[in-house]
């Protein structure tokens, strides 16, 4: 229900865009997001966007470099400036909330994760 794709290899300081479509039945009127997570790492926080797109929020690891927006039930991230430690499996998520929020807690719906791999 939750669908993630874009993923693939990169080189350092180059681009990718990631997308997520999401059924109407988990994602309207809920804020999504995308975390990562690096081998051996937690889940973490990358970018958050509310219901209706007005609030978005960043990790500091991504701000400037980073960009997710969304089109009712598909979200998108758009990724600059790509470093190596930006390697790692990103996860679309939905919240439960219409508002956007960094605490993973408030998402109760994710994707099966697409592979980033950015080499230096």
């Amino acid at each position: 229900q939750l669908q993630a794709s874009g993923g693939g290899l990169a080189q350092a300081g180059g681009s990718l865009r990631l997308s997520c479509a999401c059924s109407r039945r988990l994602c309207s009127n809920n804020a999504m997001a995308w975390f990562r997570q690096a081998p051996e790492k937690e889940r973490e926080f990358v970018a958050t966007v509310s219901w209706r797109g007005g609030m978005t929020y960043y990790a500091d690891s991504v701000k400037g470099r980073f960009s997710i927006s969304r089109d009712q039930n598909t979200v998108y991230l758009q990724m600059d400036g790509l470093k190596p430690e930006d390697t790692a499996v990103y996860y679309c998520a939905a919240s439960r909330y219409s508002q956007a929020s960094t605490d993973i807690s408030s998402y109760g719906y994710w994707g099966q994760g697409t592979l980033v791999t950015v080499s230096s």
